[in-house]
């Protein structure tokens, strides 16, 4: 049996960061997993950048409810679910993704939990298990299932590798050129083509 495994941010919804980054002026938060391999290193790096400015939960939750998913995203997934099972795995974290699944129509997401002080400083974070997207798809098929998974970024790489059938989608001219033998997609269109084929 077949399911569909990908990343949310910069394939069904912006990045979270650099929207933030761009409201709040710190041009210092654009930086994503697309730039840096190490997501425990990126993290404590937000966190120390968010302290030092005095910025929590609040704000960037803010920054999120007027966050929309991306063009076309909605109807791709819907049409995705209509083939079989979808899980989102993705490197964000409860408080943020909440409102963005719901836009997206509720499919099921695991992703990590931020660890926030009574004031709304964020003071860290729990991964939900070690390498979570590689994790995941070797669990689901120890019990069985044919994995294919696409996401964007670096933190992608090891569910990607991990799955059957894996692909790039909109990703950076550095991952296309360090991994040649990922198909690499622009267009949803396309993406579904090539899962439905996959299948």
């Amino acid at each position: 049996m077949n399911i569909v495994c990908l990343d949310m941010e910069g394939v069904v919804t912006p990045e979270i960061w650099i929207a933030f980054s761009e409201e709040s002026g710190i041009p210092e938060l654009r930086r994503t997993t697309r730039d840096e391999p190490d997501y425990d290193k990126l993290m404590r790096w937000r966190l120390q950048i968010l302290k030092a400015h005095g910025l929590g939960l609040k704000e960037i939750q803010e920054v999120i409810s007027r966050i929309d998913p991306l063009p076309g995203a909605k109807a791709f997934l819907d049409e995705l679910r209509k083939d079989g099972p979808v899980i989102i795995l993705s490197d964000t974290f409860e408080q943020f993704a909440a409102p963005l699944i719901a836009k997206l129509g509720y499919p099921l997401l695991m992703c990590n939990t931020l660890e926030v002080a009574p004031d709304g400083e964020i003071t860290g974070f729990t991964m939900r298990t070690k390498e979570t997207k590689r994790s995941t798809v070797l669990a689901l098929k120890s019990i069985g299932y044919d994995v294919i998974a696409f996401g964007d970024s670096y933190n992608d790489l090891g569910m990607i590798l991990e799955a059957g059938k894996g692909f790039f989608f909109r990703t950076t001219e550095t991952l296309r050129k360090e991994y040649p033998e990922i198909p690499a997609y622009e267009e949803y269109s396309d993406l579904l083509d090539a899962i439905r084929e996959a299948y």
